[in-house]
């Protein structure tokens, strides 16, 4: 189509026209978008986004649960060929266009729109539970300022007659029944899980709770009311914090007795594992949830760059500090099974039965309890967990601001801090429901059911729209006018193919596994229900570990 112009001068195509206007709109957006004021503000908040609970609790439990030293050829293959490639996309990507996860479908291809409005509500209900795990653990840091630690007894008022100190100085037998003090403050001091009966009557709220929560989310806000001026000054303290523990940690759990027999069991490489398909999908599920793409936070994070950063180095320092992280959580949280077996008289398998948040607050938690300055120990632990979820908090939220600040800035751009105080009211509403007594079953319910899915969809639908959409010589050209050079074969094969079977393969695995499982999984939680019914609470307590 061209252009009608008067007389005696040129027709110009109106294409043309539109291309220059659309070019000057962008270079508007990029003289007005906020910056980081150090490069080093942007790494930390995206290796504090990315290092979370996950990395102390998950990975080390998927590594000896999938035949240890051996279950590390899986996990370093899925992130050469799945993760950062789709952790070094998404950087590339939020740098160039410079929008959040909805605005930038509009520069990509429209008609994929919908991803963004659903990592948005990703975001939304991950903060409403993975917060309330935050609040558990400031629950026992502030119960952690005592001489004598709270779950080291059994004298305590919410103590059953089945708690068994198995640490105290006296014979005691340990029987079919016998719960110890760490697990029962867990499930009875701290989540009260015994006053509820499940997802269909959940009980009260746990006011204790609610205050943690909502000192958490009061922190929360005014780490990030400002943007990321502000929480790239608060990640100094929340990313390099964890660190420091993790050594101390790492260092006095080498010097206990047994730490040997904990890493020996971590990482002793049992080689048959690799032939079994489900322990390459819990490879490549813990490398992609680890990492985090898919969230909307490392196309928020990447957007606040210069457009000449250097996202491909940053991609690879983040994504190998964060792997690096996690193998070496494994020695932190082995070292110390291996004492409890030690002291136990057991098999480290025996200790290792815990997963989950159940490992930190029960197992972890009871050895620390028995260590020589317990308080201390139980005071920069908590604190470091505290740390560990804050960034990931501030990250995933920055994810939703963004995005909705750039799609709606004629409503918000002048009023980011009435907004992200809505926003923030809005999680700790939804939040409500974990805080009953019955709320740890929902957290397992989202956790376990609601996140994985759906971001895998967003993800394989993301990758797609990229390379096959917006095509990936267009994306590679990108990459060049933002570096100087662009991406070899290695990652255009990767993004074209490789990520997306990746993703197609995890979510279709995790799908058949529900579905061929389904039936076994209900007659055993209805067995549970049963024999909870018969022992008067104890098995109840035991289905949330389970």
């Amino acid at each position: 189509a061209w252009e009608k112009k008067p007389r005696g001068r040129a027709a110009v195509p109106l294409q043309l026209s539109r291309t220059k206007a659309e070019g000057q709109q962008q270079l508007m957006e990029l003289e007005d978008r906020e910056t980081w004021s150090k490069k080093i503000d942007f790494l930390l908040s995206v290796i504090g986004y990315a290092v979370d609970l996950g990395n102390v609790w998950r990975f080390p439990y998927i590594c000896y649960q999938n035949g240890g030293g051996a279950f590390l050829i899986p996990y370093t293959i899925m992130a050469i060929f799945g993760g950062i490639p789709l952790f070094y996309m998404e950087l590339a990507l939020g740098q160039y266009h410079r929008n959040g996860c909805i605005s930038i479908w509009r520069k990509i291809c429209p008609i994929f729109k919908g991803i963004g409005f659903a990592i948005c509500i990703i975001d939304l209900y991950v903060a409403s539970y993975y917060n309330t795990i935050m609040a558990w653990a400031f629950y026992y840091l502030v119960s952690s300022f005592t001489t004598e630690l709270p779950w080291t007894s059994c004298t305590n008022a919410w103590n059953t007659g089945n708690c068994t100190n198995y640490f105290s100085k006296d014979n005691v037998s340990w029987t079919l029944y016998s719960i110890s003090p760490a697990e029962e403050f867990y499930t009875r001091q701290v989540l009260q899980v015994h006053r509820s009966n499940g997802l269909d009557d959940l009980g009260g709220i746990s006011w204790q709770l609610t205050l943690c929560l909502l000192l958490i989310f009061t922190i929360v806000y005014f780490s990030i009311w400002k943007g990321v001026k502000t929480s790239g000054k608060v990640v100094w303290v929340t990313a390099t914090f964890p660190y420091i523990i993790l050594f101390i940690l790492l260092v006095r759990g080498a010097t206990l007795p047994g730490a040997w027999r904990g890493v020996l069991y971590y990482l002793k490489p049992d080689w048959q594992k690799l032939l079994a398909t489900e322990v390459w999908v819990d490879a490549a599920a813990q490398i992609f949830f680890s990492l985090g793409p898919g969230f909307g936070v490392l196309l928020a994070y990447a957007s606040y760059n210069k457009f000449h950063n250097n996202c491909y180095q940053d991609a690879l320092v983040t994504s190998t500090v964060n792997c690096m992280t996690s193998f070496v959580s494994g020695f932190v949280i082995f070292t110390v099974l291996g004492y409890m077996a030690e002291m136990r008289n057991e098999d480290v398998s025996e200790v290792a039965k815990d997963t989950g948040p159940s490992l930190l607050f029960i197992t972890y938690a009871e050895a620390i309890a028995n260590m020589p300055a317990s308080t201390f120990f139980a005071i920069i632990f908590f604190l470091m967990l505290l740390t560990l979820g804050l960034d990931s908090t501030f990250a995933g939220l920055e994810g939703v601001i963004t995005g909705v600040l750039d799609e709606f800035p004629h409503v918000w751009s002048k009023r980011r801090e009435l907004f992200v105080l809505g926003l923030i009211i809005i999680c700790f509403l939804g939040s409500l429901a974990t805080l009953t007594f019955g709320g740890a079953y929902v957290v397992k319910l989202f956790e376990e059911y609601a996140t994985g899915p759906a971001v895998l969809t967003v993800v394989f639908l993301e990758a797609v729209a990229v390379a096959w959409f917006y095509g990936i010589t267009q994306f590679c050209n990108d990459v060049k006018e933002m570096l100087g050079f662009a991406p070899g074969w290695y990652w255009r094969v990767c993004w074209v193919a490789i990520s997306p079977i990746f993703l197609l393969v995890s979510f279709l695995y995790s799908s058949s596994f529900w579905i061929q499982h389904k039936k076994i999984i209900i007659e055993q939680c209805s067995s549970m229900l049963f024999l909870y019914g018969n022992f008067n609470g104890n098995f109840k307590d035991r289905i949330l570990i389970f």
